[in-house]
């Protein structure tokens, strides 16, 4: 628990078998109360490794639902378990877990009902390998989003995010994509429903075993973001186009 909330970490895992145990490692358990790992139909040993390291909650999919399918999977897990803030951690360390408690308390003293780790606040991108077509790209995307949708968030593209679970329950995230618009599409919902999101500087690690996508399905993410954002302008103008808003 966390000041009286309950603490679930989810870990939305594939091939992360060369990663997973360093990122577990250093989950703060003081503050952790559970920990969920959904293994979207990997190839490698992931599903093993979190057996050894007594992951207490386990979801393995057949079939491979895709990053935003995987997200839905943990996030319906913990709010079944009725989590009062969720941290989405990729196991994969690209970020590192030593921030969940800064993230974390931030929601359970009812500051922020929603943080991201940065990347862009300071110089944590680039200087953690982040390829400089991926970094224009990002602060092109997220000028265009905070336009569109009135905000001020240096991005929109992180990874690791921590969400109350009222804010969770609040967005009809299973609308969503199951591709890597998804975390776009939720952030989208988040802000329409008027909540305030807090960010804080992440370093980040760009490596051989990071989860990434390659440049044509970065593309489509691309144009999926921005019609993201043109949807959300629209419905606040009161036409509808996407269903992502309508409850």
């Amino acid at each position: 628990m966390l000041l009286g909330k309950k603490l679930i970490v989810v870990l939305p895992a594939f091939n992360a078998s060369g990663t997973l145990e360093q990122t577990y490692s250093e989950i703060p358990m003081d503050i952790t109360d559970e920990v969920i790992l959904v293994d979207d139909d990997s190839s490698d040993e992931t599903v093993d490794i979190a057996r050894k390291l007594g992951i207490e909650h386990i979801i393995e999919h057949k079939s491979n639902l895709g990053y935003g399918g995987n997200q839905k999977s943990c996030y319906n897990k913990a709010l079944a378990l009725n989590a009062d803030i969720v941290i989405m951690l990729h196991p994969d360390y690209q970020y590192t877990p030593k921030l969940i408690h800064s993230m974390a308390y931030l929601i359970a003293q009812e500051v922020y009902p929603v943080v991201l780790g940065s990347r862009i606040l300071g110089r944590g991108a680039l200087n953690g390998g982040m390829p400089m077509w991926r970094y224009i790209a990002n602060r092109f995307l997220t000028l265009v989003q905070n336009i569109l949708m009135g905000q001020k968030l240096s991005e929109y593209h992180t990874g690791y995010r921590a969400y109350s679970g009222k804010v969770l329950n609040n967005v009809d995230f299973e609308n969503n994509s199951d591709d890597f618009v998804f975390d776009n599409q939720i952030l989208a919902q988040i802000i329409f429903k008027g909540y305030q999101i807090a960010e804080i500087t992440c370093p980040t690690k760009y490596h051989q075993e990071a989860s990434s996508i390659n440049f044509s399905r970065s593309v489509s993410y691309g144009f999926g973001v921005l019609w993201t954002a043109i949807s959300f302008r629209m419905k606040k103008w009161g036409i509808r186009v996407n269903r992502i808003f309508e409850t």
